[in-house]
C-alpha cells in the first residue's frame, strides 16, 4: 500500500498543470536551484507570446516561463517525442522570450539573460553525458583569455563578462540516467525518469514534491486525465519509435542522407495523424492529443 501511496505524478504533467500555481513554487525553485547551480526564486510566471502576426509566425511553445530575482528570465520545456529540428527551436524559443521582454525604444541595456531548459524524453544526438550546458563565451584566438566588457552604470564602471548577458541552455537527456542517486541532482534526475523521490530527500524542491505531486493527492477526474496522458504518451513513443526504424532502413536502402531524413520525418508525420485519429476514436480530448503529437487543433479536428 505504500508504494500507491507514494506514487508520484510525472514532472511533465505537474508543470502543465501543478507547478503553475504560486502555492508550488517551491518544488520549481527547487528543481532550478540544482540544475542551474544556485539558488532560485521566483517572482512570477509569465505568458508566453501566444499570437501569430501572420500564418508564417512561429508561436513560442514553452510549458514554463518565470522571472526570477534577477530579474532574468528563465523558461523550461518538456519534449516526450523526437522533433527533427529541436536545437533549432530552442534557439527560436530564446530569441523569441528576448525580443517579448523588450520594446521599441527602450535601450539595449534593458536585454534580460534567459536561461532554456529542455527536459527531453528522446535521444537527442550522441553523446555519453545526461546533461549538457551551453553558454556563450569570447575567447582570445591567441591568447585565450576571455573578453570582459566594460559599461558605465549609475555612475559607476562595471565590468561583465558576456556569458553573464547571453542565454544559456541547459539539455537533461532523461533516458541517458542510469546512476545510484547520491547527489541532489541524482535524485532528480531519479524523479524525472522514474518518478522515485527517497522519504529522506534533501534536495532542493524534492521534499514539497512529495507532499505536493502525490498520485493520490488528486481527484478521480484528475487521475483519470493523468492516466489518459500516460497511456497516449507510451502510445506515441512506440508509434515514433516504429518510425524512427522504419525511417532508417528506408534511408538505408536508398544510400542517401536525405532520403532517411526525408524518410523518418515523413514516417513520423503519417504516424502522428495516424495516432491521433486512433486516440480521437477512443476519447482521449484534443488537448491531450495535441500534446502529445505536435498536432495544431485544426489538424486534430479535421481527422
Amino acid at each position: 500500500m505504500r508504494e500507491l501511496k507514494d506514487r508520484y505524478i510525472r514532472f511533465d504533467w505537474a508543470i502543465k498543470r501543478l507547478l503553475r500555481q504560486k502555492a508550488n513554487f517551491g518544488v520549481l525553485e527547487g528543481f532550478l536551484t540544482v540544475f542551474l547551480g544556485e539558488p532560485i526564486t521566483i517572482v512570477e510566471l509569465l505568458e508566453s507570446e501566444g499570437n501569430q502576426l501572420s500564418e508564417d509566425d512561429k508561436f513560442n511553445r514553452v510549458d514554463i516561463k518565470a522571472r526570477n530575482s534577477k530579474g532574468e528570465i528563465i523558461i523550461i520545456e518538456v519534449q516526450n517525442t523526437r522533433e527533427l529540428y529541436y536545437l533549432e527551436r530552442v534557439l527560436y524559443g530564446v530569441a523569441k522570450a528576448i525580443t517579448e521582454h523588450i520594446q521599441l525604444g527602450n535601450s539595449y541595456s534593458e536585454v534580460k539573460k534567459v536561461y532554456s531548459i529542455s527536459i527531453l524524453y528522446f535521444d537527442l544526438g550522441v553523446g555519453s553525458d545526461y546533461l549538457y550546458h551551453g553558454q556563450n563565451q569570447f575567447i582570445g584566438v591567441h591568447t585565450g583569455d576571455h573578453l570582459q566588457i566594460r559599461a558605465k552604470e549609475q555612475n559607476a564602471i562595471v565590468t561583465r563578462l558576456p556569458a553573464e548577458i547571453f542565454p544559456e541552455y541547459i539539455l537533461v537527456r532523461v533516458n541517458e540516467f542510469d546512476k545510484v542517486a547520491v547527489t541532489p541532482l541524482d535524485e532528480w534526475m531519479r524523479y524525472l525518469k522514474d518518478g522515485v523521490i527517497a522519504a529522506d530527500t534533501t534536495a532542493p524542491g524534492l521534499g514539497e514534491a512529495r507532499e505536493k505531486l502525490r498520485y493520490y493527492s488528486m481527484t478521480d477526474k484528475e487521475r483519470h486525465a493523468y492516466d489518459e496522458h500516460l497511456n497516449a504518451v507510451m502510445i506515441q513513443n512506440d508509434v515514433l519509435n516504429t518510425a524512427k526504424m522504419e525511417g532508417r532502413m528506408e534511408g538505408r536502402m536508398e544510400g542517401r542522407m536525405e532520403g532517411r531524413a526525408e524518410g523518418l520525418e515523413e514516417g513520423e508525420r503519417k504516424e502522428r495523424l495516424k495516432n491521433a485519429r486512433s486516440m480521437k476514436e477512443l476519447g482521449v480530448s484534443s488537448d491531450i492529443i495535441k500534446q502529445v503529437t505536435g498536432l495544431s487543433e485544426e489538424e486534430i479536428a479535421g481527422l
